[in-house]
């Protein structure tokens, strides 16, 4: 039998001998050389339908495709070039831009830690429900209390807006972890042998004990310093009973302590322990103290007995106190801290609430939800009025002055600016008024370190990951973020343990960014493009009528059973791709730094196909 005759070729300046019947892709990968493809199939002839195979073959028209390009006698092979990756990344976007599809669901776009919402709620959906909250705890160490308190913007960009109403995402969480609380034996993730090096965490909030969690996992020894009697942060002295009972987040806290977390409580950085210590004991100091000074409203009275401060008055309720507030109570305010000082004073047994926000309830940034329960236990909402001056008039009784606004221009936030409207001030009488207009980091005691503090007042550092001028030194939650809702200040504490970890190891870490492909890229989204998605109504969590609940501090919602949490996770529309982990398109898009948008026209929007397991 006559022998094959071998051709030579010349593959990135390397000789080789090689059968006149290999295709130039297949030489190349029996030497390892990596070409990609997206058309290639070795069962099926070749078809070079995609052209992100293309090579340089001097002497042809143009770049060849290897996937259907036999080699030849003397054939010089170049695979990879700036000009051939140019063309690579071109094809690419040829392709991407009739690519109608999600990478990624909005849904977990939209959660500040980027949780696998998608992939927990199918868990859930299957009874899976140990795994589930294995997967939400990749992101979040907290899904009990986040499962209770988050606004939800997971939900805000839920699709099945478009058709009914948004799962419920947040209560779903809440059901595996609310189950796995009760538990005999609670979901511990696996954590890796000692490191011997050790990182001190300042704060015991939401941030520093999810620094914790994902660091203690890595083998590092973690002490929490926090200057309160007890850890929480702004969960237990921000939030009240009636949202997110204390003895629940004990519950919760004990499963990141058991996890060989040191807590250190009733310790104050340059009271109790100087901070140059702290750096000097550890390998690594993460700051995590949060942003507990509450800004002054700027207007005349504002220092008079009865002007008290949001954070502070929950804060003291908190704490066991129950301070009387007389009849009529006011609130300033737009945001949760201010609903929940209004609802917390309702129940303290105030006989009128009036909450007074100088924008419209368009711009107000609370939760939604909570604005309406607050409006059933009887808080008065007026919007487009801010306050003047703080009046005393007789003895302990004070009248609030204030002016209605009309909103211009918008400001450095986006939202429109309120501007007052002369001549339209007027008074309510008051005898208690909080403010909950925001709230601010101290620094104080950082200032002796050079570069660390600007003029300001605001720490220096890398909002990503925490990273400040000082090796070793890192940071997270409002401290960096400045005030803002629980899951960010969770998602600043994980990818603060991440640079710590990386830092620990010589390295540095960057959030990696990754291709992903949106649907609305392509344009808004409508209820037409959902109309053949059956109706099903979104289950209705229990919760205390509110003539019960306006007069204790107990907790309103009552949590999913098994078959509302089954029936809910059913409605989820999985609008992420199944195969993003193993696409090749996603993943050579990465590589090539290709630009879906590059080619933009007209698109045929597919419509979802379910006909067959294989195309999902």
């Amino acid at each position: 039998m006559m022998e094959k005759r071998l051709v030579e070729i010349e593959l990135n300046g390397r000789k080789l001998l090689v059968s006149p019947e290999a295709t130039i892709l297949e030489v190349a990968e029996q030497q390892g050389i990596d070409i990609p493809t997206l058309c290639h199939d070795p069962r099926l002839v070749p078809y070079a339908s995609c052209w992100i195979c293309v090579v340089r073959v001097p002497g042809a028209k143009g770049f060849v495709p290897a996937c259907s390009t036999k080699v030849r006698q003397g054939m010089r092979i170049t695979t990879d070039d700036a000009d051939i990756h140019a063309t690579r990344r071109m094809a690419l976007e040829l392709l991407l831009s009739n690519h109608y599809g999600d990478c990624r669901p909005p849904c977990s776009l939209a959660c500040p830690s980027n949780i696998d919402v998608q992939g927990y709620i199918g868990l859930i959906a299957n009874g899976r429900y140990r795994e589930a909250l294995a997967l939400i705890k990749r992101d979040n160490p907290f899904p009990v209390a986040i499962g209770r308190v988050c606004p939800r913007p997971c939900e805000e960009a839920c699709r099945r807006n478009l058709v009914d109403e948004p799962v419920a995402i947040d209560w779903l969480k809440r059901f595996v972890a609310d189950l796995d609380l009760e538990a005999p034996q609670g979901y511990d993730p696996p954590l890796a042998v000692k490191t011997g090096r050790k990182v001190a965490i300042v704060g015991a909030g939401p941030a520093g004990l999810s620094a914790a969690y994902y660091l203690v996992q890595q083998g590092v020894e973690v002490t929490v310093y926090e200057s309160e009697e007890k850890a929480g942060g702004m969960f237990r002295y921000g939030i009240p009973d009636y949202r997110l009972p204390q003895d629940t987040l004990d519950r919760e806290i004990d499963t990141i302590l058991r996890l060989g977390v040191q807590l250190k409580t009733g310790v104050r950085i340059g009271r109790d322990i100087e901070f140059r210590q702290l750096m000097e004991r550890c390998d690594a100091v993460i700051l995590a103290h949060g942003a507990w000074k509450s800004r002054g409203l700027r207007v005349k009275g504002e220092d008079r007995p009865g002007v008290i401060a949001g954070i502070e008055f929950l804060r003291e309720v908190a704490q066991g106190a129950r301070p009387g507030l007389g009849r009529k109570v006011a609130v300033i305010g737009g945001g949760n801290t201010a609903i929940d000082s209004a609802r917390t004073a309702v129940r303290l047994g105030a006989g009128e609430v009036n909450l007074f926000y100088r924008r419209t309830d368009v711009e107000m940034p609370a939760s939604a939800l909570e604005v309406q329960e607050a409006v059933e236990e009887g808080v008065q909402f007026y919007y487009l009025v801010a306050p003047m001056m703080v009046q005393e008039k007789g003895k302990g009784l004070k009248s609030l002055k204030l002016i209605k606004m009309e909103l211009g221009e918008p400001d450095s936030s986006g939202r429109r600016r309120p501007i007052p409207i002369e001549g339209s001030d007027f008074e309510v009488e008051v005898d208690t008024l909080i403010t909950a207009i925001g709230q601010y980091s101290d620094t104080s005691f950082l200032e002796s370190l050079d570069g660390l503090v600007d003029a300001k007042g605001y720490l220096i550092c890398d909002p990503e990951t925490g990273r400040t001028p000082i090796p070793g030194l890192f940071a997270a939650g409002d401290l960096v973020t400045g005030p803002d809702i629980a899951i960010r200040a969770i998602a600043g504490g994980k990818h603060a343990a991440r640079a710590v970890a990386a830092y620990l190891r010589g390295e540095e870490y960057r959030i990696p960014r990754e291709f992903l492909s949106r649907k609305e890229d392509f344009g808004e989204l409508g209820a037409d493009d959902y109309r053949d998605e059956p109706r099903v109504p979104r289950n209705k969590m229990k919760v205390v009528a509110p003539a019960r609940r306006k007069s204790n501090f107990d907790e309103i919602e009552k949590g999913y059973s098994e078959k509302q949490a089954l029936k809910e996770a059913a409605r989820c529309m999985e609008c992420g791709c199944q195969d993003v982990e193993e696409c090749k398109l996603k993943s050579y898009a990465e590589r090539y730094g290709a630009d879906p948008l590059h080619f933009p026209g007209e698109i045929q929007r597919h419509p979802i196909d379910q006909s067959h397991p294989f195309i999902a």
